[in-house]
């Protein structure tokens, strides 16, 4: 009787790996979901180890570049911002571009927020816009949201590359949410953050590129940045928001509200 449950016991083991077996995804190239931290770049690891802040649905199968552990936001100021964008943007905008989507951090928020009839997604790294897809899908927002493969600067520009109208779609319905990359994590070095030098794009060629047919422009941007530099985008007779986000005390970046925003209640 014993042999014979041991049996049985042993079948079911080897039924459930066999399971596991075929339930392992083949990731694309340069895609991970680090279950362990021995699996990790030791560069990262920091990172890791706070990866349930960042996604709290992050062991349901959260993707990631090893690139993207510098760049997304914690999923509660990702929260936040949302909120703010949606409690700031004037009624008649409706639609909102994410510029620099990365892995879906903002993305994902924005969507859950339930304020826009479309989120428009750019990214122009295919790994990190097939994990932002992912994560979108695990978040369940995956179909509020439209992706697009390429430069920001050339799928909303003038030029051949342009996406057909979504340029005058903004203009006339949206606003921009921009995300840039900051240029690795070496700014935590700058007591002041230039952002005129920040790579591969300056705040003037960002600035520049989404004020020539938006009016609505909300960046995001190391927490040490050069408020003189934001002021110098902000129109003459306006004024613009920054505001902190903080987890424990300590803020973890800021956003420059520029153009046709309300004013920031002070309880939001």
């Amino acid at each position: 009787m014993g042999r014979k449950r041991r049996r049985q016991q042993k079948d079911d083991t080897e039924n459930q790996l066999e399971k596991k077996r075929q339930h392992i995804e083949v990731l694309p190239e340069g895609v991970h979901h680090y279950e362990h931290i021995n699996q990790v770049p030791l560069e990262v690891q920091h990172y890791f180890r706070q990866r349930h802040n960042i996604w709290s649905k992050y062991d349901d199968g959260v993707w990631m570049t090893d690139n993207a552990w510098y760049g997304v936001s914690q999923e509660l100021v990702a929260a936040k911002i949302a909120q703010h964008v949606a409690l700031m943007t004037p009624d008649n905008k409706s639609i909102l571009i994410d510029a620099f989507c990365g892995v879906g951090g903002n993305t994902i928020a924005f969507a859950l927020s339930g304020r826009w009839k479309r989120v428009y997604a750019i990214e122009k790294d295919p790994a990190t816009l097939e994990c932002a897809r992912r994560n979108a899908e695990i978040y369940g927002v995956r179909d509020k949201i439209t992706w697009f493969l390429g430069n920001c600067f050339e799928l909303l520009g003038p030029g051949e590359k342009a996406v057909s109208g979504l340029r005058e779609l903004v203009a006339e319905y949206g606003i921009i949410f921009a995300s840039p990359p900051w240029g690795g994590p070496g700014y935590k070095l700058d007591e002041v953050f230039n952002l005129n030098t920040m790579q591969p794009y300056s705040l003037e060629h960002i600035f520049n590129e989404f004020s020539s047919f938006t009016r609505c422009i909300v960046l995001y941007l190391p927490r040490t940045s050069d408020l003189s530099q934001i002021a110098a985008c902000v129109e003459e007779g306006k004024k613009g928001q920054v505001v902190h986000y903080c987890t424990k005390a300590s803020s973890r970046a800021l956003c420059a509200y520029l153009g046709d925003f309300a004013k920031l209640p002070p309880a939001a």
